[in-house]
Parts: C-alpha cells; structure tokens; sequence
C-alpha cells in the first residue's frame, strides 16, 4: 500500500529511505513551459527553476503541438461539429484523426512511444482542440488525464519501490496498447447522489463510492453505478475508481482499475439528448458483477485516494476546454461581424455600436487565460495552498466567463446568430456544462476557497 502523507507534509528524502519521487530536484520538479516565479517571489517561498521566471511564453516543444492541434481542430474538427451535435453522437472520426496525428499518445511518456506531454502542455493542447469540437476535446480530457494520471503524476507519488516496479510493468503494457492500437479511456468517476458514501477523508468534493470491488482469486469483481460516463459506450476502457470491501483505512481501499467497454456485465443504458455538449455521449454506466483482473490495475491499490488528495489540479484541466470555447466564439463574432463567415451579412452595419461589447468580450477572455495560464504552471504532487486556491480561482473565472461570451456573442451578432446554422447558439449551449462537473462545480469551488481562507471546513488544501 502507498503511505498516505497528510496534505502538505513533504515526502521523506532519498537517502536511506523507502519512497522515492522521481524527478525531484532538490524537494521540488523542474517544469519547461510557461513559468511563474512571481509566486515565490511574493511568497518568501524558495523557487527552483532551470529556466527564467515570469517566462508567459510556451516552449518550443508546446508551440509544435498547439500549431498541431489548431490545425487538426479548424481543418478537421469544426467542419463535423454541427452534425455531431445535431445526432448526439460520439465524434469516432475525430478520434481517428486524434490516431492518426499520434495525439492518442499524446501523455504517454516518450520512452513508451508517446509525444510525452506533462499537464501543463496537455492543457494547452486541449485549448486549441476544443475550439474544433468542445465535446470531443472534453471527452480527450478524460484519456488524457488517465495516461497523466498512470504516468508523470503517478512518478511524484510516494509509493514502496516493490510496488512502483510493479506499477512500471503493468502501465507500460497499457501505453503499447495505446501507441500501436489506438486503445483510449473513459473515466466514469461520478456517481449518483443518492447512492454510495459521501468520504470525509477525500475532502475534494464529496467523492462517493457506491461502486464496489470484491477481491476474489486472480482479480476483483465490480459492482456499481456510474453516471454522466463521456464516451459512454465508445472507448474500449474506462478507467474506473472503486472501493475494495474491506475493514482497513478507506484511502487504502480505494482502486482504479481497467474496465474493458465489452466485459461480460457491463452496459450503457438510457438515453442521451442533453442541452449541451452532445457529443461526449455521456451514458450511464452499470457495472453488474464484472470480473477484472488483477493487472486491469491502472494505479496501485489506494494510490487513487492519495493522489486524488495532493494533485487537486485534476480537476483544473476541464476549463481548457472552456477556454477554447471561449476563443471560438470570440473568433467567429469578429468573422462574422466582418463578413468572413459564410452567410453573414458583409460589413455588417452596426459594427461601431456593438465595438464596446467586442472589447469586452476580449477582456474577459484574455483575464481567464492569463489566470488559467499561471494556475497551471504551478500545478505539482503537494502544490502549496496558495497554488490551489488559484486553481479554483482559475476554474471558477473561466466557468463564469465561458457563459457570458457564448452568450455575449449570440447579441452581440444578432439574430440570425440564434439560428442553427450558425455555431453561436451551440457554443452557448457547451457553455453551460462548465459550471457543473464535479468535483469542483461553481459552488464547491467557491466553498472550498472561503473555507481555506478562513481555515474552517474541510477544504485543508
């Protein structure tokens, strides 16, 4: 079992100890890209960095893959997004481009085969995604964060050296898969409300466990319900959080495994006809006695739980996807406006009236990202509190300001922008999914903040 350090308590040295954290350069993880030693600088804290500070620039590496994924968005994504959203259907032919750009690999480390991208990077990647198809880039969220999850945030996890081998065997059988078969994830980790158990222990928003995992000869036995499942029914994985039965310490209990989309007693029943985001296909999930094996393990058992604490950050990586929205729909106002749409009226004739609202509609996108920008550059296992309460702040920003310029742009184009055959009323629509996934919805989000303000609660972080 991986050793539980309470939030905050730094891991204990190399020297003559059992848990490592690879990568560590004196305490702390050296990360190219966009780097923010104001943090520090106003903090007192000490900042170890190779490269110079308050650097907003992405690395040579991160421009490479942003021009990559702009393209595939514009060029490939957006020309489909209107029919996918129309039939609520899942995007598999942007998949296939996503294979065939080699973005399925896009967090599998290089060494595996993959493009090697950390969080930071993946998150920047995403933004260009979404401004194609947001569902697609918010399902991407889900792979991504799973190949992140058993790889780099996985290596800043402490965890005995017999099971980090272990771990090593068992992730690189499935990045090969990822690589070579074109094999990604969902991650059904919502469950209903009125079933499981609200933990006081995982204090990130009332993670329940309604599904649970009996260790039986060979592997475990599943069973639960989950909901809201992106990519229900169309990956070929779900990496799926679970609780062992068992009378020892709940983190310790808690597993993640590999849930194959074909297994003997899964299925995706009910419907699917949202407001929004129509194209993440995000199903019901019943799990009815499903036998998985005990490699199907994606983290060591009761990492799950320990890194669902120290690397809160997670849940940060959904505003990407919001943030693209955001520059899309500021990006198609201007075309419109200027006649470069298809069937917009050219010049419109009321652009100095409406000039006002295109300034704000800019301002509010460009605080967001700079924001969003400086919460993910401090991203890290154990990040300081101040670091995660800018990550809420982050988050809690772009769900607010993805509403206002989705609708914004809708009156600020008028009404024929109403109109379906124009991408608005669609943008408006995604718009209003960012505010409501767990576990940082507007509401916990902004609890969590005042409570660490305060010191009270249970937002320790």
């Amino acid at each position: 079992m991986p050793k539980v350090r309470p939030p905050g308590e730094a891991a204990p040295c190399r020297d003559g100890a059992s848990l490592s954290r690879p990568g560590d350069v004196d305490g702390m993880v050296d990360r190219p890209g966009l780097k923010l030693g104001l943090a520090g600088w106003l903090t007192g804290a000490t900042v170890v960095s190779r490269g110079p500070l308050m650097d907003l620039q992405p690395s040579s590496r991160q421009r490479e893959l942003i021009a990559r994924a702009r393209h595939l968005a514009r060029e490939r994504f957006a020309a489909r997004a209107d029919r996918h959203d129309r039939d609520a259907a899942f995007p598999f032919e942007d998949y296939a481009d996503l294979r065939a750009e080699g973005f399925l690999g896009l967090c599998v480390p290089e060494r595996y085969g993959g493009l090697g991208a950390d969080y930071e990077t993946y998150c920047l990647v995403s933004e260009q995604l979404a401004q194609g198809n947001a569902s697609t880039a918010l399902t991407f969220n889900m792979h991504c964060l799973t190949m992140l999850m058993m790889g780099p945030i996985a290596d800043n996890m402490a965890m005995p050296p017999g099971q980090r081998d272990r771990h090593e065997a068992l992730r690189a059988a499935k990045y090969r898969e990822v690589v070579e078969d074109g094999a990604f994830y969902g991650q059904p980790h919502s469950e209903p409300v009125e079933q499981g158990e609200t933990d006081t222990t995982l204090a990130v928003g009332g993670r329940r466990f309604g599904t649970t995992a009996r260790k039986v000869e060979g592997g475990y036995v599943v069973n639960g319900r989950k909901f809201f499942v992106s990519l229900g029914g169309a990956a070929p994985y779900y990496a799926t959080p679970a609780i062992r039965l068992g009378d020892e310490p709940w983190i310790e209990r808690t597993l993640y495994l590999q849930i194959p989309k074909d297994a003997p007693g899964v299925s995706f029943p009910g419907e699917w006809d949202p407001m929004g985001m129509r194209a993440t296909v995000s199903r019901d999930m019943v799990l009815d006695n499903v036998f998985v094996a005990d490699d199907a393990e994606v983290l060591p058992p009761g990492l799950f739980g320990a890194m669902y604490n120290a690397f809160p950050h997670l849940f940060l990586s959904f505003s990407a996807t919001f943030l693209g929205l955001m520059q899309a729909a500021y990006d198609d106002t201007l075309a419109y406006l200027t006649g470069r749409m298809p069937g917009a009226p050219a010049p419109h004739t009321e652009i100095a009236a409406k000039g006002p609202a295109i300034a704000e509609m800019l301002f509010a996108l460009e605080a967001a990202r700079a924001l969003y920008y400086r919460a993910i550059s401090e991203a890290q296992v154990d990040a300081p509190p101040e670091a995660v309460q800018r990550a809420r702040a982050a988050h809690v920003t772009v769900q607010r300001a993805v509403v206002s310029v989705t609708q914004e742009a809708i009156r600020v184009c008028g009404g024929r922008a109403f109109l379906k055959r124009y991408p608005f009323e669609r943008y408006a629509r995604d718009a209003r999914a960012a505010a409501l996934m767990r576990p940082w919805t507007q509401e916990l989000a902004m609890q969590q903040a005042w409570e660490a303000a305060l010191g009270s609660g249970r937002a320790e972080r």
